[in-house]
């Protein structure tokens, strides 16, 4: 009946207008409504945002608006692209070992005690050879100077050992060693788990000498200094006596002395004439017949405005060479006499200019636009 008394009365044209308009109110309601709701969350999500720019804790969202409702999983937001990973770092080496004196080995930045002197010795001439294996009979030879006991291998094996005990601590039981390794009949370092100072006073000096042939003197004796800061003694000491290790320790101290001359020679280009000369004058009495570090005193000692020095010191060499050798001095050392003698303009210092560092570009004011 009621059904039948709404149809009857929606029949006349004045009720149906009048339903229309209640109908009408009733979207107006709620699309205000939905409206507010809209605003609401609208002032939450910037809220959050505002939190989570400046580094503040966020707050909870409203229950049913997550960030996952903006962002289903997977998916980026717009105009924002998505994200590199940081490049790993390389891996640092395990131990680094010091070499160019008495040996010395760093484990997690921390100087671990190497033990008794064959035990150093042993490692000394393991550091000679890195990354290449050393055959136990020849490790044998060297520690025992041709007069090995009957124990001497079983000695190795626990100097061995008590080296991979210290220089890898924390190596599971077990686990293969990943620094002191075994090769074949023999054992070697590892050269990517080794860091030897050996290796870094060479690459040091080959960038000086790049430097100083790149008309770069200052930053040339930077990288001189940083290459014979390294040296602490004799190369191997615990096991310079061995003629396994004697090769590589003769190459070495001529590389130092090589290096030595190459700083002077740089301090001569930077102006510093005075401080070649001290540092040339002590160079040529512990190495009297090296005639490029005779050269450089000589050059040294005439820039610094004295001549007649500079000339007595060639003549002393050229006297040297010929009663211990039998030899005259290089070209290079006659002509240099003679360019002293006679007040060579060539031989006067003259500043290079340093290399200039690329400047920031500058950035022109915006011009205004015409109104």
């Amino acid at each position: 009946m009621a059904n039948e008394r709404v149809t009857a009365g929606l029949a006349s044209p004045g009720a149906a207008h009048a339903w229309r308009i209640a109908e009408l109110e009733r979207e107006v309601r709620e699309l205000r409504r939905t409206n507010t709701l809209l605003r609401t969350y609208v002032a939450q999500r910037l809220d959050l945002d505002a939190h989570h720019d400046t580094g503040r804790p966020r707050t909870p969202a409203a229950p049913g608006h997550a960030q996952d409702a903006r962002h289903p999983a997977g998916e980026r937001p717009p105009n924002r692209p998505a994200p590199h990973p940081a490049p790993a770092p390389a891996p640092a080496p395990a131990v680094v070992l010091r070499a160019l004196g008495p040996i010395e080995a760093v484990v997690g930045g921390r100087p671990v005690d190497l033990g008794a002197p064959k035990q150093r010795a042993l490692l000394a001439l393991l550091a000679s050879t890195v990354g290449r294996p050393v055959a136990c009979d020849v490790l044998v030879e060297e520690l025992w100077t041709g007069s090995p006991p009957p124990a001497a291998l079983s000695s190795l094996h626990a100097y061995v050992a008590n080296l991979r005990r210290v220089l890898e601590p924390h190596r599971a039981p077990r686990t293969p060693p990943t620094v002191l390794r075994t090769s074949g009949r023999g054992y070697l370092l590892e050269r990517r788990s080794v860091d030897v100072d050996v290796d870094r006073f060479t690459g040091r000096a080959a960038l000086a000498w790049q430097l100083q042939e790149s008309g770069d003197p200052h930053g040339a004796l930077r990288a001189f200094d940083q290459a014979l800061a390294l040296w602490r003694g004799p190369a191997y000491a615990e096991a310079a006596d061995s003629a396994y290790v004697r090769p590589d320790s003769a190459r070495l101290h001529e590389l130092r002395l090589s290096v030595t001359e190459g700083r002077c020679a740089a301090l001569l280009a930077a102006g510093a004439h005075e401080i070649a000369v001290a540092d040339l004058e002590a160079f040529v009495q512990d190495h009297p017949l090296r005639e490029y570090g005779c050269e450089l005193l000589g050059l040294a000692l005439y820039r610094a405005g004295r001549q007649a020095e500079a000339l007595a010191v060639l003549r002393t060499h050229q006297r040297r060479l010929a009663q211990e050798l039998g030899i005259d001095p290089r070209p290079a050392l006659q002509r240099l006499q003679q360019q002293i003698l006679h007040h060579a303009p060539s031989l006067d210092w003259h500043p290079r200019p340093r290399p200039a560092r690329p400047s920031a570009p500058r950035l022109r004011p915006p011009v205004a636009a015409p109104l």
